[in-house]
């Protein structure tokens, strides 16, 4: 299969990238951070989720950061949204793409919401009804399919079982979602072969944390495979709240940098990136995890 001259970025740093830091990250910065993202040229981000603040905390002021933000004609704005409450708060925001949830591994399915997949994923039913009478895109993520901290290895068939209820619900989009970050790229093209059986590959997203430095390889894998979609996380922030050891998501400026590299459009300002990226990381009282994203900083310092 021939690699795509194009790819769709989606960036993921508002919720996240953010969701796991400790301290509150105040609302009008939420905000700065998606409108400089919007300016950079990102056709789809991932702005804030609708569940419970006593679950994640950081996303309580969701509805005041949807309402704040300056929007641009062409750009999806997604949200997390779990159950009927959270889609009532994220159709009242004005989102664009409702986002839904479940894991391929049974074991982190148990752990987590105490059902099975097949469980979790009948209960997105009526959300996933409601997304559509309302003429919004629906996206569903599969975590945990490349691997699991309570299980290990999780078996592609599981991970195609899940896509293929996404696809009753009705999901645009499907991501496959490396959450652990253990994902490796023989391992990352089978698992796309097999879920482009059932699904067009140009409705699959990659998504992959580079906890084990292998996410840049798995995007150069999934390319191979035909997948023209992947979320990446400005300055690498993210990890994953139920995931012990899982690092950030791999970072949108080595993303671009790799990408433009081999001469696939993105429609990213790269520098704007970089800028926003040392931005946040500064915000945060950190340096940013993207290589390309320091070097190129220090490279312009100089």
């Amino acid at each position: 299969m021939t690699t795509p001259n194009k790819v769709k970025i989606v960036e993921v740093a508002p919720r996240d990238g953010l969701q796991n830091e400790k301290q509150f990250i105040p609302t009008n910065v939420k905000v700065e951070l998606i409108d400089r993202l919007t300016q950079a040229g990102f056709s789809n981000i991932e702005a804030t989720s609708f569940v419970s603040p006593k679950w994640v905390p950081q996303m309580a002021d969701g509805a005041e950061v949807m309402a704040a933000i300056n929007r641009r004609p062409g750009t999806l704005y997604s949200v997390l949204a779990p159950n009927m409450r959270g889609f009532d708060a994220a159709l009242a925001a004005g989102a664009d793409e409702i986002v839904i949830f479940g894991a391929a591994s049974e074991a982190f399915s148990q752990a987590n919401i105490n059902c099975s997949i097949a469980e979790s994923i009948a209960r997105f039913e009526p959300v996933a009804e409601a997304v559509k009478a309302a003429g919004l895109r629906l996206r569903g993520s599969i975590s945990c399919a490349l691997g699991c901290p309570y299980q290990g290895e999780v078996e592609i068939a599981s991970v195609v079982d899940v896509a293929r209820r996404y696809l009753a619900l009705g999901c645009d989009e499907i991501d496959v979602c490396d959450t652990i970050g253990v994902g490796t790229p023989v391992q990352v093209e089978r698992v796309m072969k097999a879920v482009t059986e059932i699904v067009d590959p140009s409705c699959i997203a990659g998504h992959f944390h580079d906890t084990y430095g292998q996410s840049l390889a798995n995007i150069l894998a999934s390319l191979q495979a035909g997948i023209s979609i992947y979320h990446a996380s400005v300055a690498g922030l993210g990890g994953c709240p139920y995931a012990k050891g899982a690092t950030g998501n791999v970072a949108t400026e080595d993303v671009l940098y790799m990408l433009h590299g081999m001469g696939i459009e993105t429609g990213v300002d790269l520098d704007a990136v970089i800028d926003i990226g040392q931005w946040i990381a500064g915000h945060l009282g950190r340096k940013g995890s993207s290589r390309a994203g320091n070097a190129l900083a220090a490279r312009q310092a100089a």
